[in-house]
């Protein structure tokens, strides 16, 4: 039932057609199409066609951008409806995002949360130059599963670090899992500043972070 509006749902995640996407979740709420399937079995489907053609190097950035663009407005038409019905998306995890404080680049980052709520994961973003103390409040006022940095530049990589420290002496760094990104960020990073694991790319963020959390 309704899989013809699914593949047209998916469809225009795949072609990048915002106002297509628009029009589609609309269409859904009209004919009483439950909102967590239009997403699940519509958008996201999409949104992981997408994800797939991008890690195999058939799809480039500005075009997972724009998916994510379509994600992203598909659900906020949704959104209300799904809280009209009291329904909600089962959720993986709970993850405090943000680009840490004295960088302002929120592109990657931006694109990491929307990927991540498509998939399943509660997003709390922080936004950009955030100070490593936002990142502990909030993780602990939500109890976070993760916490997600971006550092663009090599003179902001340290707040990494930093926020990684005041999770510890807060008591809280065993209760989370801590990944970074950035274009200066390598596994040697990682390991040097005790982050549990680091990607290039909001893709791989995803898969990142569906692994540190099989276990929960």
């Amino acid at each position: 039932m309704h899989t013809d509006l699914f593949q047209d749902m998916a469809q225009s995640i795949i072609d990048g057609e915002v106002d297509t996407g628009k029009r589609l979740a609309r269409q859904a709420i009209e004919l009483g199409v439950d909102p967590l399937q239009a997403i699940d079995k519509g958008f996201v489907a999409g949104m992981t066609e997408v994800g797939e053609q991008f890690s195999k190097g058939q799809v480039f950035l500005p075009h997972l951008v724009q998916a994510a663009q379509v994600m992203k407005a598909a659900v906020a038409i949704l959104q209300p409806e799904l809280a009209k019905r009291g329904a909600a998306r089962q959720m993986l995890g709970k993850v405090v995002l943000g680009t840490v404080k004295g960088d302002i680049h929120d592109i990657g980052k931006n694109l990491v949360g929307i990927m991540l709520s498509a998939n399943g994961f509660e997003v709390y973003d922080l936004g950009h130059d955030v100070p490593v103390n936002a990142f502990v409040d909030k993780a602990r006022e939500v109890s976070a599963d993760i916490v997600g940095m971006s550092a663009l530049l090599t003179t902001t990589m340290m707040r990494q670090k930093d926020v990684i420290k005041a999770l510890s002496e807060a008591g809280l760094r065993a209760k989370v899992k801590v990944i970074v990104g950035g274009a200066s960020v390598s596994r040697n990073w990682v390991e040097e500043i005790g982050a549990d694991g680091f990607s290039k790319d909001a893709v791989g963020a995803v898969a990142l972070a569906k692994e540190l959390l099989a276990d929960k």
